[in-house]
């Protein structure tokens, strides 16, 4: 089977393409770096003959980028997957598309399920929730894959407050399951293997790490992963249960409901702690010194 990668060189692109790389698929990878200028008339040219499966590995997880500039979460959230899905239709390919856990305004009580509608508060989840929309109508032959929240995020956040030398507001109100990107490149492979197999289980599927937490217990989580000794026990990183400036666009529950690609799939939610190591080596945080940051401790 060939499979086209689409990425944007961040973590989980280049973890997928090295894991698929150790399996009998044939992989071609298509590096976009920059959306701005992006013809899309050019997407027959982008894409080889004979690709059976496009994967659209841009993952798209921070919801403030997206409220500071609506155009371009339009433009990576619905306009690329778009082009894409309408060339996968009519040459008889599949797409595997990535959405979020911000297709939802987060006021249920319980986990959802890939089966709800989407509701989203903000524009991350409102573009990738029209493309889940609309990928339906126009490719029967579509994986589209919700996750949960993902890791390598909060990471940065944690280490640019230390970097700064601030506080870094993380609310204990909104919850939800993060999501190693080494995790991902697993479920994802996994699901390519499948289809590899002749599986034809075209839908929605929804991934998160296997434990619930708060994004403030998740910063400091992170921020005790990162601790190094100190000098005179100086505190680098402060994590404040406060409700960050982007905290409106976040949805009080964000967990999700995996049963669905466990049956089908045969994929087993892993737990992100045993992950963040990893993770943390991955968003190039075992720098942490060289950038000066001696300590990174939570109160």
């Amino acid at each position: 089977m060939n499979v086209l990668v689409v990425h944007n060189n961040g973590v989980l692109g280049r973890l997928l393409l090295k894991r698929l790389a150790r399996t009998h698929l044939e992989v071609t990878p298509l590096l976009i770096s920059d959306l701005s200028h992006l013809d899309l008339s050019g997407v027959p040219q982008w894409i080889p003959e004979g690709t059976d499966v496009i994967v659209n590995a841009m993952w798209l997880t921070d919801p403030k980028p997206a409220e500071a500039d609506p155009e371009q979460a339009r433009t990576k959230a619905f306009t690329l997957p778009m082009a894409l899905a309408e060339y996968a239709a009519a040459n008889d390919m599949i797409l595997v598309q990535l959405s979020t856990s911000y297709v939802f305004d987060g006021r249920k009580q319980s986990a959802y399920l890939s089966s709800n509608p989407g509701n989203p508060i903000g524009q991350l989840g409102i573009w990738q929730w029209e493309c889940e929309q609309v990928m339906r109508t126009v490719l029967p032959r579509h994986i589209l894959l919700r996750t949960g929240w993902g890791l390598q995020r909060f990471i940065r956040k944690v280490v640019e407050s230390a970097r700064q030398g601030e506080s870094l507001c993380l609310s204990s109100r909104h919850r939800g399951q993060p999501v190693a990107a080494s995790d991902l490149a697993r479920v994802i492979s996994a699901i390519l293997m499948q289809l590899d197999c002749g599986a034809e289980v075209w839908g929605t599927y929804q991934y998160a790490g296997a434990e619930e937490i708060s994004q403030y217990e998740l910063g400091l989580a992170i921020a005790d992963g990162l601790e190094v000794d100190g000098e005179g026990g100086e505190k680098a990183v402060h994590v404040m249960d406060e409700q960050p400036d982007w905290g409106g666009v976040e949805p009080e529950n964000a967990t999700l409901g995996c049963t669905k690609i466990r049956n089908t799939f045969g994929v087993k939610q892993q737990p992100w702690r045993t992950a963040l190591a990893e993770e943390l080596e991955l968003s190039g945080l075992g720098v942490a010194q060289s950038h000066g940051l001696k300590g990174l401790n939570v109160d």
